[in-house]
């Protein structure tokens, strides 16, 4: 028998964690899936795990896309991944002190709600340290799965962090590693930095 996972939902960053990162991309058509992540997301869903994306799109208020572009892109994200039960978006520049841009914990905050579950039930797994830092803000948990992108000293600063989209989402549903479960045999290693 599979363990039961006490997480309620799963919170995607979307560019460079869910997607391959296109910057500003306003073409659905450049949309590709990281390797795993249909996999992954359906493994969530199967075990009847709530998921979403929080997303940053600056690229809006810079003038470099519309909300309906974005929105269009999001689309087919859900298309090829989905359907997500929740979107949060921030279309606004990064000193525009908003509340929803990450690391603030907005988004994860509205998306957390909108599945009537509690933050600290949530995880939000992402690539870069903003992603994490609004998670813990929010006080839900975050993995970070680093790419090209992520700074070194982000993956050392992370509570938690893992090769790949599909390790994060294996450490979700094995059992996180905030509640006491470790992961299996041959699984790959989930680091834990201080």
């Amino acid at each position: 028998m599979s363990p039961v996972s006490p997480v309620r939902a799963v919170l995607f960053d979307r560019d460079g964690t869910l997607v391959h990162d296109v910057p500003y991309n306003e073409d659905p058509g450049r949309v590709r899936p990281v390797d795993g992540a249909r996999e992954a997301v359906a493994a969530l869903r199967a075990r009847g795990i709530r998921t979403g994306v929080v997303t940053n799109q600056s690229g809006i208020a810079r003038g470099l896309l519309t909300v309906a572009d974005a929105r269009a892109v999001n689309r087919r994200v859900d298309d090829l991944l989905g359907p997500f039960d929740v979107w949060e978006l921030c279309p606004h520049a990064p000193d525009a002190g908003c509340g929803c841009r990450k690391p603030r914990p907005g988004m994860v905050l509205r998306a957390a709600g909108r599945l009537g579950a509690d933050p600290a039930d949530c995880v939000v797994i992402g690539d870069i340290g903003a992603d994490i830092e609004a998670a813990h803000r929010a006080g839900a948990h975050g993995i970070l799965v680093p790419t090209p992108a992520t700074r070194p000293q982000e993956t050392a600063e992370a509570p938690w962090a893992v090769p790949d989209l599909t390790a994060a989402v294996r450490a979700v549903l094995d059992g996180p590693p905030w509640a006491g479960g470790t992961p299996p045999a041959g699984s790959p290693a989930l680091g834990r930095h201080a």
